[in-house]
C-alpha cells in the first residue's frame, strides 16, 4: 500500500459517460421545447458523423505507422523499392527512426483527444519506489528500453481490507487507482535487452498495452521485464523456520554423523593417532546423516520456490483481468474512446447554449456544465469549455459576440 497517496484527486478531463447517455441525459431534463429537441437531435447526429469523418484518417495513419511493428500481423510486407542504388543503407534506417516519432506523436495527440494524462518520469519513479499492494516486491529496468511513455485516464481513490499477522488482524488501507493506462514501448535496436521472455517483440520493436485498474503503486507489473522479488518479511518467514529446524536436525539426526566426521577429518590432519574404523554401521549413519542434510536443503529450497512462485502467479492472474488490448487494437479503442470524447463535449456545449434563452460567457457555461454533472449526476469534472466551443464554431454551430456566445 503506498503511504504517500495523495489526499485528493485532481478533477479530470474524462466524462465517464457514453455519447448515447449524454444525449438521454440532456433530453430528460426537459429543458427543450418540441422543435428545439428535434433540433438538438439532428446536431448531435450531424456532431458525431462529423467525428467519425474525422478520425477516419487518423486510424489509417497510424495502422500504416505501426504495420512494420504489429507483432500479431497475419499479413505481408512488401519492398516496392527495386532501385538499389537510390538509397543509402542509413537513409532507410532514418526513415523508419522518423516514422516512429511520427507514430509517437500521433499517438500522444489521440491520446489527448481521448482524454488521458501523461505520468511523467517524476510520478513514475513515485510509483516504482512505493509499496506494492500484492505484497511483494517488484522490480523493472527502464534502461532495458529505448523509450517508455505511459498514460492515464481516470484517477480514483480507493479502499481496499487487506489483512496480516497471519490473518488476524485487517485494516483499511487506501490507494490510488488508475482507471485506464495505456503503455508504448519502444525496444532498442540491438540486441542487448535482459530478461525478456522467449516470446518478446524483437529489437527495435514496438509494444503497446492497454490495461485498467491498475493501482499506483503497483504500475511495474505492467512491463515485460518485471522482476518478482520477496520481501524481508517474507525472507525472514522462510529464513527463521529453517535455521530453526536445521538446528533441530543438526542436534537430533546429525550427532553420530558429526561425530565421525570430526574423528576422521582429526585423523587425517593428524590431531589425533587414534584410527576411525569406517565400518558398515558407520558407513550407514554416515549415509544417513548425509541424507538428512541434502533433504533438509532441498526442502528449505522448494518452500523458497514455491513461496516465489505463488507470487508470480498472483501477479499473473491479476494481469489476466487488467489487461484490455495488445498493440493495434489499442489503436482502435482510443480511436474509438477519441471519438466519443470529442462527440460528448460538443453535444453538452450545444446543449447547454440551446437551452439558456440569453447569449452566455464561455466561463459561465463552463460553471453550468460542471455543477449539471456535480449536482445532478455525482461527477466531478474539469470541463474543457474552450476546446468545446471551439469545435461548435468550426461547424457553424455556435458564434461569439462580444464574449458572449449563442446557439446558430
Amino acid at each position: 500500500m503506498p503511504s504517500n497517496a495523495p489526499a485528493s484527486i485532481p478533477l479530470l478531463r474524462f466524462i465517464p459517460f457514453r455519447k448515447k447517455d449524454i444525449l438521454d441525459m440532456c433530453l430528460a431534463e426537459g429543458k427543450l421545447s418540441q422543435e428545439q429537441q428535434q433540433q438538438f437531435k439532428l446536431q448531435s447526429d450531424r456532431i458525431q458523423k462529423h467525428f467519425h469523418h474525422v478520425f477516419h484518417p487518423i486510424q489509417e495513419q497510424l495502422k500504416d505507422l505501426y504495420a512494420l511493428h504489429d507483432p500479431d500481423a497475419d499479413t505481408r510486407l512488401i519492398n516496392l523499392n527495386t532501385d538499389q542504388h537510390s538509397q543509402t543503407e542509413q537513409q532507410p534506417h532514418m526513415g523508419i527512426e522518423q516514422e516512429d516519432k511520427t507514430l509517437a506523436e500521433l499517438l500522444a495527440s489521440l491520446l489527448n483527444s481521448a482524454n488521458y494524462e501523461i505520468i511523467d518520469r517524476d510520478s513514475l519513479q513515485q510509483a516504482l519506489e512505493s509499496e506494492s499492494m500484492f505484497k511483494i516486491r517488484l522490480s523493472v529496468d527502464l534502461e532495458a528500453f529505448e523509450e517508455v511513455l505511459l498514460y492515464s485516464r481516470g484517477i480514483t481513490e480507493r479502499e481496499e481490507t487487506v489483512s496480516y499477522c497471519f490473518g488476524l488482524f485487517k485494516k483499511q488501507l487506501k490507494f490510488v487507482n488508475y482507471d485506464r493506462v495505456v503503455l508504448y514501448i519502444r525496444f532498442k535496436p540491438s540486441d542487448d535487452i535482459n530478461d525478456l521472455p522467449p516470446d518478446s517483440p524483437r529489437p527495435g520493436s514496438i509494444m503497446l498495452k492497454l490495461f485498467q485498474n491498475v493501482p499506483q503503486a503497483d504500475i511495474e507489473m505492467l512491463f515485460p521485464n518485471t522482476q518478482v522479488g520477496m520481501r524481508l518479511m517474507d525472507k525472514l518467514l522462510i529464513g527463521i523456520p529453517a535455521i530453526v529446524s536445521g538446528g533441530i536436525v543438526l542436534t537430533t539426526k546429525l550427532g553420530a554423523t558429526l561425530v565421525l566426521l570430526g574423528s576422521l577429518l582429526g585423523y587425517w590432519l593428524g590431531t589425533h593417532d587414534q584410527e576411525v574404523q569406517l565400518d558398515k554401521s558407520a558407513l550407514i549413519a554416515l549415509g544417513a546423516g548425509l541424507g538428512a542434510v541434502a533433504g533438509y536443503l532441498w526442502k528449505q529450497f522448494s518452500s523458497y520456490k514455491n513461496r516465489k512462485l505463488r507470487f508470480t502467479q498472483a501477479l499473473t492472474q491479476n494481469l489476466y483481468f487488467k489487461l484490455l488490448d495488445n498493440n493495434a487494437g489499442v489503436f482502435y479503442r482510443l480511436i474509438n474512446d477519441a471519438e466519443e470524447s470529442e462527440c460528448k463535449e460538443a453535444m453538452l456545449a450545444y446543449y447547454f447554449l440551446l437551452s439558456n434563452e440569453q447569449p452566455i460567457s464561455s466561463n459561465e457555461l463552463d460553471n453550468q456544465i460542471e455543477q449539471w454533472f456535480a449536482e445532478k449526476w455525482q461527477c466531478h469534472i474539469d470541463f474543457e469549455i474552450e476546446d468545446a466551443l471551439k469545435k461548435l464554431s468550426n461547424l457553424s454551430l455556435a458564434t461569439e459576440i462580444d464574449g458572449l456566445w449563442s446557439y446558430t
